[in-house]
């Protein structure tokens, strides 16, 4: 698939706040959209839940079960970051997902998701009350267009985000199946050997539902292979420059161990800047 869409150079140096934009690729086929609509919503809540509850190994509630859809109290407060594959049913076009979190907003509504699973507190105070963050979450892409080109697409959208409101880290969290950190000791020792932020600014898993991650003495940890057990998105995140915080916390409705992912922007390699900026092919964005 190619990868036609991009961040015009001046989008990206104006950082003005839109409530919504799209970009169309040279055929006409891929969208990539920035979004509050709520019929655009409630098409990622269906993608979420078929993948997440019919998929994978998340438990709904019955309310969700009845409607199809995954959701919470966030999904009102957060820009949605989406993917349409034009050339699908009426529907059924949208193939990618990903929730994003503002610290303004987060503020004047309670705070951020991962704050249920991890104390922030380090990063916040680190960054200072003026420093752009944004809460990235509810990743999610259909199983048909689990490729990088599709990872890519995300990845234009969140980098026009960055630029249109000047955000400085990017965090989040990112998981592993299953709810036993021992299936995963491998990965973990290896993510909390080679990847922990500096201690500063180090953001931990909340008391009461910490996990260890250093499971492996480090004689026993091969890096190669742990790689090669990380799920793609924490890989891809890890090639950004991401790190990863002190702790993994079991999410138990998801199925899931999850870890902190923290992303600061200036650590994103040039070659990554400019894959995900690149002019080719544009055709619409407003």
């Amino acid at each position: 698939m190619q990868l036609p869409l991009s961040v015009p150079q001046a989008v990206q140096a104006s950082r003005q706040p839109r409530s919504g934009w799209q970009c169309v690729s040279a055929d006409g086929r891929f969208e990539v959209r920035l979004t509050r609509s709520p019929e655009d919503i409630a098409a990622a809540q269906r993608l979420r839940f078929r993948v997440f509850y019919e998929e994978m190994a998340a438990e709904p509630s019955a309310e969700m079960a009845r409607l199809g859809l995954d959701f919470d109290d966030f999904d009102s407060q957060c820009d949605h970051l989406m993917v349409f594959d034009r050339n699908r049913p009426a529907g059924e076009q949208v193939v990618g997902t990903y929730r994003l979190l503002r610290r303004e907003v987060a503020e004047q509504h309670g705070g951020f998701y991962s704050s249920a699973e991890y104390d922030l507190q380090p990063m916040l105070d680190y960054v200072g009350p003026m420093g752009g963050l944004l809460e990235l979450g509810r990743s999610c892409v259909h199983r048909d267009y689990r490729t990088n080109a599709t990872i890519q697409l995300l990845w234009r959208g969140i980098s026009t985000y960055i630029s249109d409101h000047g955000i400085s880290f990017m965090f989040g969290c990112a998981s592993f199946s299953g709810t036993d950190p021992q299936a995963h000791a491998l990965a973990l020792s290896y993510l909390h050997a080679h990847h922990l932020p500096p201690p500063e600014w180090r953001v931990r898993a909340v008391p009461g539902r910490y996990e260890p991650m250093n499971l492996l003495p480090p004689d026993q940890i091969s890096p190669r292979a742990a790689l090669h057990a990380l799920p793609p998105l924490v890989k891809a995140y890890l090639r950004l420059g991401a790190y990863i915080g002190d702790g993994a916390v079991v999410d138990r409705q998801f199925g899931t161990t999850d870890v902190f992912i923290l992303l600061p922007v200036e650590r994103i390699a040039p070659k990554y800047h400019n894959r995900f900026n690149s002019d080719e092919g544009l055709v619409h964005h407003a």
